[in-house]
């Protein structure tokens, strides 16, 4: 029998499913499922190298109900730059004519009630949208996102030479459509989504750190979570 169980992720309090055992539940890429808080909606892959029981690391079991602690500011590297943590619309160093598709997954327990949020900035329009999915992963619901943020980013602006930039925390998506992973699982979905990216010429995924701050991220986030809480569109 499955349940969960407090452990530490980075010295964070968070909840970790487990087995009989008390050991972390690990999905066929050797992830755990982890949460901030039990009650949240989305989960979490973490490495189980990196979860920690609290009594290792001298700290009690965190309460359910307990706050999170505040986040630590994000690491700036020069040499590997990322999107500015504010708005879309901040983003000098890209053409004036790029289109700006930011995306979120979300899924209560995983597999479970799956949600999606969509912004998309084109010009001087901004259409956003949080769509129910029904019951999967965390991973569909994130390559979802994608393949219907592309799709309303045709609707705002249907000219496709120009360039977009994707947006995602997804390290799972953005590993199998930029950095050429092969797909294990949802394999009819990745072909899909791979085939669909083909068809605009300068599309350019770009990783953002999830629950940062980075506004547009927040808003997909608030999407996604509202469509599984009412399991309906938003």
């Amino acid at each position: 029998m499955m349940s969960w169980s407090c452990m530490n992720f980075k010295g964070q309090p968070v909840w970790v499913r487990v087995g009989d055992d008390q050991r972390p539940v690990l999905d066929s890429d050797g992830r755990a499922e982890m949460k901030y808080r039990q009650e949240d909606p989305k989960s979490y892959r973490p490495s189980p190298g990196n979860l920690v029981p609290p009594a290792e690391q001298g700290s009690p079991p965190a309460s359910p109900a307990q706050p999170r602690p505040p986040r630590a500011p994000r690491a700036t590297s020069a040499s590997s730059p990322k999107p500015r943590a504010r708005s879309a619309s901040t983003t000098d160093d890209h053409a004036p004519d790029t289109i700006h598709v930011w995306t979120d997954g979300a899924c209560s327990g995983n597999p479970g009630p799956m949600g999606i949020g969509i912004v998309v900035v084109a010009d001087r329009e901004r259409a956003e949208r949080g769509e129910y999915l029904g019951v999967g992963t965390n991973n569909i619901a994130e390559l979802t996102a994608i393949s219907r943020g592309l799709d309303l980013a045709a609707e705002l602006a249907p000219d496709r030479t120009r360039p977009i930039r994707v947006y995602s925390d997804s390290n799972y998506a953005l590993g199998l459509l930029g950095k050429g992973w092969k797909a294990k699982a949802n394999q009819e979905l990745v072909a899909s989504l791979r085939e669909q990216l083909a068809t605009f010429s300068q599309v350019k995924l770009v990783k953002v750190a999830g629950h940062a701050g980075v506004d547009n991220n927040e808003r997909c986030d608030q999407l996604a979570r509202q469509a599984v809480t009412s399991r309906h569109d938003v």
